[in-house]
């Protein structure tokens, strides 16, 4: 059952109290490292300070985190705490194939990870035919161009491109 508090509570509260647990915690983490980070400078005004506004912003952070932890009408978790969790940890799935592609990208070159990565998530978001897997492949291949040659995006050519014969290596790097 329900109780009175949790009736005059505006929102879902599946999740809060995971929310409010993670947030404070980051928040304090960041509090934490705001010395190391950042640094008061001399002979430059109060509200120009490096250390200003992050400070505001992270203070206000551990503040209303704090407060948001506080005034929840619920403290125990619930069974459909436990279903917000899987849906969490599905976004964190797509994260790490980001930072995986990141990590890559230096590594193998933008346009062969493109090419490569894009129809693997086109086949983990369910579009599992062969027409839809090579258009992602040519999509793939337009947005490389797009960034690389038209937009002239800073993007480095990948270690393996060094072993390519000459003019070949030097059109890799620059283009893809």
């Amino acid at each position: 059952m329900s109780s009175l508090e949790e009736k005059r509570f505006k929102g879902p509260l599946r999740g809060q109290l995971l929310f409010a647990i993670v947030f404070l915690v980051a928040a304090l983490l960041l509090l934490s490292q705001l010395g190391d980070q950042t640094k008061w400078v001399k002979r430059t005004k109060f509200f120009a300070q490096p250390r200003f506004w992050p400070a505001v912003s992270i203070i206000g952070m551990v503040l209303f985190g704090g407060l948001h932890l506080w005034k929840l009408p619920r403290r125990k978790f619930d069974r459909a705490d436990f279903v917000e969790w899987r849906v969490w940890l599905f976004t964190i799935e797509w994260v790490l194939w980001f930072l995986i592609y990141v990590i890559l990208v230096p590594i193998i070159g933008y346009l062969p990870v493109t090419m490569v990565f894009m129809p693997i998530l086109m086949w983990r978001m369910g579009y599992r035919s062969k027409k839809m897997l090579w258009i992602s492949v040519f999509f793939g291949v337009a947005v490389v161009i797009l960034f690389k040659a038209l937009l002239d995006v800073k993007i480095p050519g990948g270690a393996t491109y060094e072993y390519l014969p000459g003019a070949l290596r030097s059109f890799f790097i620059l283009n893809f």
